[in-house]
C-alpha cells in the first residue's frame, strides 16, 4: 500500500510560516512557527524586544533570556486550521555567577489521517503525524551586551517515516546606555538532519534564518516600535530557485522594486503600554501578505493584533493573526511567575 501521497500533502503544510516560496525548500519547517501570542501580534517575529519577565522572548533570541525570568513557567497553545494544533512549554532558572537557563518543548500535531492505497481506496486504518523540538537555552551578559544559545534536538514522525535532527540558535543583543534602544542579531536553526525519513535517503536542509532587529521605546510616550529583518542570506524571497533562472518568458514578470524586495524581509511591530499591567499590540508582515493575499479581495492578510494582561503572578497574552481570507490564527500564552504571591 502506498501512503506517500498523504505524506506529500503533509509536507505542503510548510506554508504555515507565511513564506510560501521559501517554505517548501527545507524540512522541520515547524521550527519557524511562532507559538507566542505576543510575537504573533507583532507580525510573527521580533528579536530585539526586552522584557525581564516574558519567557517567550528567548525562543526567538536566546540572548534575551534574563534573570528576571527565574522560576517562571510558560505555556502556549495554538488551535490552528483544521485539526492542527501546536504549542510551547518552558521553564526558566537563573544561577548567580553562572548564567540563565531555560528548558522548553515545542511541538506540532497535524491531526489524524485516513490511510489509502495508491488508487485512493481507504483501508480503514488511520495514522498520525507530529514533530517535536526540545529547547535547551543558556544566556549571560557582559556589560550592555547579552549573548545566548539554544540547542534543539528535533524529532519528526509522519506515519512510519521518522527523522531525527539537531539544530541550534545563536543570538546577541546590545542595549543603549539609557536602555531605550536595543539591537540584536540571531542565527536560527544551524544544523541539519542526523537520520533521514527513508533508509539511505538524502539529508534535507533545515530552515536556516539569519536575522537582525532593533527596538526602541519613545522617551515621552509609552510606545515601543520594533523591526526585524529576516532571511538575510536569501535576498529574493518572492521567487523559487527555478523562477530565479532568467528566461525570455519571465524576464519582464519578475521585476520588483528594490523597496518591495526590502519589505519582504521586514516584520514591523508596535506596542502601546497605557498601564504597567495592560498592553496593546499590532504588527505587519509584508512577505506573508504578498504570498497569501487574494488579489480580488486583499482584506487584512498580513496584519495582526493582540493584547497582554498581567494579574498578580499571571501573565496572559492573546493574538489574532490574519493569514488568509479562509481565516485567522488565534494564539494564547499563559505565564506564571512562581516567585510572586497571589
Amino acid at each position: 500500500m502506498n501512503r506517500k501521497f498523504y505524506l506529500i500533502l503533509l509536507f505542503t503544510l510548510a506554508f504555515f510560516t507565511g513564506k510560501a516560496q521559501i517554505g517548501g525548500e527545507t524540512t522541520y519547517q515547524f521550527l519557524e512557527l511562532t507559538n507566542s501570542a505576543r510575537m504573533a501580534a507583532l507580525g510573527g517575529n521580533q528579536i530585539a524586544l526586552t522584557d525581564t519577565s516574558d519567557l517567550n522572548l528567548p525562543f526567538h533570541n536566546p540572548a534575551l533570556l534574563h534573570q528576571g525570568m527565574n522560576n517562571t513557567v510558560l505555556v502556549n497553545y495554538v488551535n490552528y486550521f483544521m485539526d492542527i494544533n501546536y504549542g510551547y512549554a518552558s521553564y526558566g532558572r537563573s544561577f548567580e555567577g553562572i548564567g540563565n537557563f531555560a528548558l522548553g518543548m515545542h511541538y506540532i500535531n497535524y491531526g489524524e489521517f485516513k490511510e489509502a492505497t495508491e488508487l485512493g481506496e481507504l483501508t480503514g486504518n488511520f495514522f498520525k503525524a507530529a514533530e517535536y523540538a526540545f529547547n535547551m537555552i543558556y544566556s549571560n551578559h557582559y556589560k550592555r551586551l547579552s549573548y545566548g544559545a539554544n540547542l534543539k534536538p528535533v524529532f519528526s514522525v509522519f506515519e512510519s517515516y521518522r527523522s531525527f535532527g539537531l539544530a541550534a540558535d545563536l543570538g546577541v543583543n546590545f542595549s543603549s546606555k539609557d536602555s531605550m534602544t536595543h539591537v540584536a542579531l540571531v542565527a536560527r536553526n544551524i544544523g541539519g538532519q542526523i537520520t533521514t525519513y527513508y533508509e539511505d535517503g538524502n539529508r534535507e536542509p533545515i530552515p536556516f534564518n539569519l536575522q537582525a532587529g532593533i527596538s526602541t521605546r519613545l522617551k515621552y510616550a509609552p510606545v515601543v516600535f520594533s523591526l526585524t529583518m529576516q532571511h538575510l542570506t536569501n535576498w529574493d524571497l518572492g521567487w523559487s530557485e527555478e523562477e530565479n533562472e532568467q528566461t525570455l518568458e519571465n524576464w519582464y514578470e519578475r521585476q520588483e522594486s528594490f523597496a518591495k524586495q526590502i519589505m519582504r524581509h521586514a516584520v514591523l511591530g508596535v506596542e502601546i503600554l497605557p498601564s504597567p499591567n495592560f498592553t496593546l499590540r499590532a504588527g505587519y508582515n509584508y512577505q506573508r501578505r504578498q504570498e497569501l493575499k487574494y488579489d480580488e479581495r486583499l482584506s487584512t492578510v498580513g496584519f495582526s493584533m493582540g493584547f497582554g494582561v498581567k494579574i498578580n503572578r499571571f501573565r496572559l497574552d492573546f493574538a489574532s493573526s490574519r493569514f488568509h481570507l479562509a481565516g485567522s490564527s488565534n494564539l494564547f500564552s499563559l505565564a506564571i511567575n512562581l516567585n510572586e504571591r497571589l
